[in-house]
């Protein structure tokens, strides 16, 4: 109900932005800009499904394996304890278990296209164990909560994307935007347990939480020890290294309990190819109304106004310049991409002048939370998601927050 009233505030809140600068301003280009927008991210929506079809198919293909190879006994020995406490509805043994430590593990490697597809299974799979198909399990908005938080160690697209800009030192935002994302990833977590009354001061969920908050900090001080060039390159040799062995794992496991591989890789991938196809109207549906909500103004308009408020309370307003990047990664991966291009190209003192620093931060410490909303909740036909959109919001300002605190530390 919730993903409803937001699609339709982006058309009425676009709708009357974009009339007053008609009459007002006099502005004969923005009504063209918004109707041509609607067939761009129409289309952009279809093409991102269709693109995604190949990655859904060999992910799920590949799962399929794992799973019938005996990957997910494997996984829930490893963290069965730590995740029966967070989702307490999911058997420890059920398949959901291996796809949601697949897509999170994905996700902090940065791998976008790896870990879509493995949300999408393991959201199928809650959905098996919901007793009410049409309203979201607090198992499935615990899940997309902390998918949507983003915790990334490697943001490789954002280095990548640094270094194509010409930036002196493209890993320079690498702690920054762990330390932001760990926050978001915590405060999302803290979020949801509340609701869920999840005791989150047990012996067993606080010992994994400082396992973790080890593993994060000790990759932070490996990594800081390292070039850029050294950083670049080994991130990118770790994350092909522990994809393939992956990959082959699964089809070790496949052969040691005899299972037929290629039927069971095909089974898998039909099943991928369905549900790329099944999330076209709802990603082309979201799309469009971010689209317009952008090309009306709106964001300008926003940003503008905190600015205003800011600077009459005397606080530095630097970090007001990198907010239309925080403001788009909540709606469109690509949109907050090419904004980040932006700022960099046209901020005094380029790609690493401290804006476009924070504007990196601010790409890599969230998620698409709306995209995600519409697209995992889209391919179960769960209607009403509760508490879900709160905990994203929840979990991307807090994000946004500690961004803009080291950013600050790091680069001001």
């Amino acid at each position: 109900m919730i993903l409803n009233y937001i699609w339709v505030g982006f058309f009425l809140i676009a709708f009357v932005v974009a009339l007053i600068k008609l009459i007002v301003l006099q502005d004969m280009e923005v009504f063209p800009k918004m109707l041509q927008s609607t067939f761009d991210m129409a289309k952009t929506g279809f093409e991102i499904s269709i693109g995604l079809t190949g990655v859904m198919s060999l992910w799920l293909g590949l799962m399929k394996i794992g799973e019938r190879g005996g990957m997910v006994a494997i996984l829930s020995r490893l963290v069965g304890p730590f995740f029966s406490r967070l989702f307490p509805e999911v058997p420890r043994n059920h398949p959901a278990i291996g796809s949601i430590i697949m897509n999170f593990s994905a996700n902090m490697l940065g791998l976008d296209n790896a870990a879509t597809p493995l949300g999408l299974k393991a959201m199928k799979e809650l959905q098996d164990l919901n007793a009410d198909s049409d309203t979201a399990s607090n198992a499935q908005i615990m899940f997309l909560v902390l998918n949507t938080s983003g915790l990334t160690v490697i943001p490789l697209s954002i280095i990548a994307d640094r270094a194509t800009l010409g930036s002196a030192n493209p890993t320079s935002i690498f702690i920054p935007t762990l330390i932001a994302t760990f926050c978001s990833t915590l405060a999302g977590l803290i979020y949801v347990a509340i609701k869920q009354k999840i005791n989150l001061f047990d012996r067993v969920v606080l010992g994994y939480l400082l396992g973790l908050s080890a593993v994060v900090w000790s990759a932070v001080l490996y990594f800081s020890s390292l070039s850029p060039e050294q950083l670049q390159q080994q991130s990118t040799l770790a994350t092909s290294i522990i994809i393939i062995t992956i990959i082959i794992l699964f089809i070790i496991l496949g052969l040691t309990k005899k299972i037929p591989l290629f039927e069971t890789f095909v089974d898998g991938a039909k099943e991928g190819f369905n549900t790329s196809i099944k999330i076209i109207p709802f990603l082309i549906a979201m799309l469009v109304g971010i689209g317009l909500f952008r090309t009306s103004g709106t964001l300008t308009y926003i940003t503008d106004g905190i600015a205003w408020i800011f600077t009459q309370l005397n606080v530095n307003t630097d970090f007001v310049g990198a907010l239309p990047v925080a403001f788009m990664k909540p709606l469109s991966a690509q949109a907050a991409r090419g904004m980040m291009i932006e700022l960099a190209k046209t901020t005094p003192g380029g790609v690493d002048s401290f804006v476009s620093n924070l504007a990196s931060i601010f790409r890599g410490c969230a998620e698409t939370t709306f995209y995600i909303l519409a697209v995992y909740f889209g391919s179960v036909n769960v209607r009403k998601t509760r508490y879900a959109v709160s905990g994203g919001l929840i979990a991307d300002v807090a994000g946004v927050i500690a961004a803009i605190f080291v950013g600050y530390m790091f680069f001001h």
